[in-house]
Order: C-alpha cells, then sequence, then structure tokens
C-alpha cells in the first residue's frame, strides 16, 4: 500500500474523474436541503453559549436595544452590571434582532487540505460546509460573504443578500479548486490571509474559519485567530482525515506530500498509541485555545456526514 495524496494519484494515472478531489457546483447548490436539519443550530462550543443561531450571537447578531430590570427566568449572561451597581438592583439587557447582519467564512482549500485518504479531500468537505452556511445566511435573510485562501491568494466576495450572488461564489469555489489542485502553498501567505480577513470583515460579524488548523506551536496563527475573535463572534471548524487520528495498519507506507517523500513505519501497538496520542494532543490544544479567546468550536472528520457533525446536540 502506498499513502498519497488523492491529488497525487490522480495526476499520476490521469484519471479524469475528480469526484471527491474538487468541490462540484451541483454538490455546493443541493446541499442547501439540508438547511432545515439546522434550523435550531447551536454552537455549543468552548464558550458554552447555546442558542439557535441569532441568539447564540447575541450582542453581535443581536442589536443592544434598552435596560430593564431583572426578572425570575432572565439569563444571567445578559445582565447589565454597570447599571446594576448604579441602582443597586439588578438590570437586564434587551437586545432587537439587528436587520443587516453579516456572516462571512474564511475557507482553505490550499495544498494542506488537498489531502484525503476515504471518502474526498478535506478541502471538498470544507466547501460543502461553506456552502451550507451560504445557503443557511441567506434563509434567515443575511448578507453572506466569502473569503476563499488557495495556497497563493485570498479569494474575496463582498457580502451580499442575494440568491445568484450565492450561486456564483459555489461556481469559484469549483473553479478555484480545479486551478488550484497541484498548485504548492507558498510560506506565511495563510498568515497573511487572516491579517487580509480581519481588515476585511472588520467587526460585529459572525465570522466561520474552516480550514485544517493547528496552533500547538504557532504563535503567529495564534495571535491573527484571537484578534479577529476580539471584535467578532467566530466559528472554528476543525477539517481531519481519518488517518491523522488512526493509524494505518502495521507495516511500512511511502507518504507523498508537495513532491516530497516520507517512509512511514508502524511497528505496532506503541506506535498507534503514540500516533493517537499525537493527534489527541492538537485537538486539546486547540479546543484550549478556542476557549481561552471564546471561540466556537467544532471539528469535522472529512469521511463522515456533516450534517450529524454540526447539527444541533
Amino acid at each position: 500500500m502506498v499513502l498519497k495524496k488523492i491529488g497525487s494519484l490522480w495526476k499520476k494515472n490521469n484519471n479524469p474523474n475528480l469526484s471527491g478531489l474538487v468541490p462540484d457546483f451541483d454538490e455546493l447548490t443541493e446541499i442547501k436541503k439540508y438547511v432545515p436539519y439546522l434550523k435550531g443550530f447551536k454552537f455549543n462550543g468552548a464558550s458554552n453559549r447555546a442558542g439557535d443561531f441569532k441568539s447564540s450571537f447575541k450582542g453581535r447578531g443581536m442589536e443592544f436595544e434598552e435596560v430593564r430590570s431583572y426578572t425570575f427566568g432572565d439569563d444571567v449572561r445578559d445582565i447589565d452590571w454597570r447599571v446594576t451597581a448604579r441602582k443597586n438592583q439588578p438590570y437586564t439587557k434587551l437586545y432587537a434582532e439587528e436587520k443587516d447582519r453579516v456572516v462571512y467564512v474564511w475557507l482553505d482549500v490550499s495544498a494542506d487540505m488537498r489531502f484525503g485518504t476515504k471518502k474526498e479531500l478535506k478541502s471538498v468537505t470544507a466547501a460543502k460546509i461553506a456552502a451550507l452556511l451560504g445557503w443557511f445566511a441567506l434563509s434567515n435573510k443575511d448578507r453572506f460573504g466569502l473569503m476563499v485562501y488557495d495556497g497563493n491568494k485570498t479569494h474575496i466576495f463582498e457580502p451580499k443578500r442575494d440568491y445568484n450572488h450565492l450561486l456564483t461564489i459555489l461556481k469559484k469555489i469549483e473553479k478555484i479548486a480545479k486551478e488550484t489542485l497541484f498548485v504548492k502553498n507558498e510560506s506565511q501567505e495563510k498568515l497573511k490571509s487572516l491579517q487580509l480577513a480581519i481588515k476585511r470583515i472588520g467587526k460585529k460579524a459572525i465570522v466561520f474559519l474552516i480550514g485544517g488548523f493547528d496552533v500547538s506551536d504557532d504563535e503567529k496563527l495564534k495571535h491573527e485567530i484571537s484578534a479577529l475573535c476580539s471584535v467578532n463572534d467566530v466559528c472554528l471548524i476543525n477539517i481531519y482525515d481519518a488517518l491523522e487520528y488512526i493509524a494505518p495498519p502495521k507495516g511500512q507506507y511511502l507518504a507523498e506530500y508537495e513532491q516530497k517523500q516520507q517512509l512511514i513505519t508502524n511497528s505496532g501497538t506503541a506506535y498507534e498509541q503514540e500516533y493517537e496520542t499525537y493527534f489527541l494532543q492538537k485537538r486539546k490544544n486547540i479546543r484550549d485555545f478556542c476557549a481561552k479567546f471564546n471561540c466556537r468550536y467544532r471539528e469535522v472528520r472529512s469521511d463522515l456526514s456533516i450534517i450529524e457533525q454540526i447539527r444541533p446536540i
């Protein structure tokens, strides 16, 4: 058995079938049928703030309107402590739904995401989630914008509340993925892309970061994500392949990444335990990071049902 990127195998065999290698426009369009499954959508992430897509982003997706005396049953998280201290009795904040809310997705389809050993590449899974969020935002009458990082540049689609605009975005996702399927990443471009996102997205938006993230030893990456979290409501959706979690069967394998090859040897139980421990530590690092900066967190395995992994729990 030879472990290679699916894209590398396709290139070698010159297989014209791109299924699982690039996101398909028809699939990105048809995924809107799953929008009803997201009604009552909850992000029970690191911050433990719950509620549907609207109320879970209260303070960003909802606009402050007034205060009134606290009554039994009010959410204690909405207590206005300044007014409470001044009046010497508890007051709670009231919110009105924001009329022009912006939902932004930052999508990574770079070489780091062009990896998959089962159903599809991680980049394809990420694109499907981005499309689903686009349809969901549209169903909520929100403006939807997208930034696609392909490894070398960032493609920007300004937020609009428009059906045809979303279709254009989905076509562009497919086109970008096809054109960059075998393009290498440029170093530091991901950081530049996130820096650009901070500038373009601004403040008080609902932001989804979809990609493969490892914050273990990357202080610069953590800085950019935390900066985005400080002024927006952010949900980080981490995509991973089964092989990143579960070691291949005992034996030797040849792994290939961007024309570089490395021999991997599974010597048995000890190796498999170390392999799993490494993944679990990475997972803990990113969960702890998200908890620290009040960032919601979801993780999606690329060979399993997307809906079952991000729908309300």
